[in-house]
């Protein structure tokens, strides 16, 4: 028999999400190496040296069942962000945040509301719970929050998702745009509000969405240390939002979805304002470095407001193949209906000019 068919339609009918490919990957495909990974919006400078030490110590109780209700993180956001432990949900990285919502809220039938060019977990989540997502056309590869509005009020969408600043454009919404957005939803439609690259807006672009929370409690803001903090491979995220949707999430959140290491390194990397300032300047310097050399090679690119920069080229696919071939990885995106574009993560000076010159190369090539 074909087991596949015990599965639900919703179920059998989702392309899983395709991760970036790692460097041993590519290392055993091509047989190269100092390859660089420019692919999945990692920090470069790696982690705060506090969460090292905080790790380090962790690992000493590996054998101990983590605290499920992460009090010390819980207690480290909350000082953060003035907000009670009750409001603040910890996931698995913010892709569970993504999950436990649509899990928590969706069911078959049910609507969701995203824009085109944004994030794959949004139209995943929605369709593993056999909920209808809604794909709203994009204004230069953003949010169209009019026609995102009209789309939750007309189709009685249940929960909108939107990123800010978006994966994988990079596009911004101003904090007036998104709270005319708020006043203008009725209360009963959720927002996921997915801050995954916060940290590195520059500082005219920054906004208190934590304070919106005693206006909208419908509200859900989701938050992650994979990017600016650097721990990605721990994976560990949370949400911001009222107690009764934080409760919500509660009760479908797994156990001990956030290991005793990542919650020691999340608590510990909280404090380290110092690295994420750094991290944020590297960036900067590395996004000024990347742009303009896309634009000596004469190629478009989306202004980015995150830690990558899609960019527009003929043969995209041929290209990213002939980036491999020389020990550069970047993203495709075609999957994202921008089949001429690629992603780029900024990276540390060194990489991106391998990415700058790999990227002359073959384009030397094709003329």
């Amino acid at each position: 028999m074909n087991y596949s068919d015990l599965a639900p339609s919703y179920i059998r009918a989702i392309a899983p999400y395709q991760p970036g490919k790692p460097i041993a990957e590519l290392e055993r495909e091509l047989g190269i190496s100092g390859i660089v990974k420019l692919a999945s919006n990692e920090n470069p400078l790696g982690c705060s040296p506090l969460a090292v030490a905080a790790m380090h110590e962790a690992i000493k109780a590996i054998a101990l069942y983590p605290d499920g209700n992460g009090f010390e993180l819980k207690d480290a956001l909350s000082k953060r962000y003035g907000v009670e432990h009750a409001r603040i949900v910890l996931g698995n990285g913010s892709n569970d945040m993504l999950e436990l919502a649509a899990r928590a809220f969706l069911t078959v039938g049910d609507r969701t509301v995203y824009s085109a060019h944004a994030f794959a977990v949004y139209p995943l989540a929605t369709q593993a719970v056999g909920a209808t997502g809604i794909s709203v056309p994009a204004i230069n590869f953003g949010h169209d929050l009019k026609a995102m509005l009209k789309a939750a009020v007309g189709q009685q969408a249940k929960l909108v998702f939107i990123a800010n600043p978006n994966n994988p454009t990079g596009t911004f919404l101003e904090a007036e745009a998104l709270l005319g957005f708020l006043r203008a939803l009725p209360p009963q439609v959720l927002v996921v509000l997915d801050e995954a690259y916060n940290e590195y807006l520059p500082e005219d672009k920054r906004y208190d969405s934590v304070s919106w929370l005693s206006e909208f409690p419908n509200l859900i803001i989701s938050r992650t240390f994979s990017k600016a903090y650097g721990l990605a491979g721990l994976r560990v995220g949370y949400a911001l939002a009222h107690e009764q949707v934080a409760d919500m999430l509660n009760r479908v959140r797994q156990p001990f979805n956030v290991n005793s290491v990542a919650q020691a390194a999340a608590t510990a990397a909280l404090q380290d304002d110092a690295f994420v300032r750094q991290t944020h300047r590297l960036n900067q310097s590395g996004m000024d470095q990347i742009t303009q050399g896309l634009t000596g090679l004469g190629l478009e690119f989306i202004p980015s407001f995150g830690n990558f920069v899609s960019f527009r080229i003929a043969n995209a696919a041929h290209i990213y193949r002939r980036l491999l071939e020389l020990g550069v990885i970047v993203r495709p995106v075609a999957n994202y209906d921008m089949p001429d574009y690629l992603r780029v993560s900024i990276g540390l000076e060194t990489e991106n000019e391998k990415f700058l010159s790999a990227l002359k190369q073959i384009l030397g090539e094709t003329k």
